[in-house]
């Protein structure tokens, strides 16, 4: 087995292990991937911003920093979409940095518990709904049946039963 292909079945190995990112669990997601990288010595990208461009005057330290810098992206950001959730990659914006992917996952997370927040005072709402007489049912209905939308637009999920 060629070298490549030892570390590409290494690092597939590796990302089974590491908990898919679903946009609700950033916080352990994001300490199990950087703990793999940084043992991986895949980490440079996550901890630096992308170095300047090399021009003629560039010394070999410089040179040599650039090219550890871009593979340890280039690696950093297929391990990263391994380890998503399928339902989440394809709506994740596109981005070239590991860095700038990571800190798109946290704000992706931070929104998602708004939206559950929100979720979770919809369905509420929904539960303790009562006809009062003060509309038409109708209404009413209409009303409940909007509110149910809402949630499901969400990607939950409404039991019938629920609603009647």
């Amino acid at each position: 087995m060629c070298k490549h292909n030892f570390i590409f079945a290494t690092s597939t190995f590796h990302a089974s292990y590491v908990v898919k990112f679903n946009g609700f669990n950033y916080n352990e997601w994001s300490e199990q991937v950087e703990y793999y990288l940084g043992v991986q010595n895949l980490d440079l990208a996550l901890m630096t911003e992308k170095p300047t461009d090399l021009t003629e005057n560039s010394t070999d330290e410089e040179r040599s920093f650039h090219k550890k810098w871009e593979r340890s992206n280039r690696l950093s950001l297929k391990f990263l979409r391994m380890t998503m959730a399928s339902e989440i990659k394809t709506s994740f914006p596109a981005t070239e940095y590991a860095k700038k992917f990571m800190r798109l996952a946290k704000e992706t997370s931070q929104s998602k518990v708004v939206d559950k927040s929100h979720a979770g005072a919809l369905i509420s709402k929904l539960t303790t709904m009562k006809y009062d007489g003060s509309r038409s049912m109708y209404e009413h209905v209409t009303k409940m049946s909007n509110i149910a939308t809402g949630i499901r637009n969400m990607g939950l999920s409404m039991d019938k039963n629920l609603l009647v």
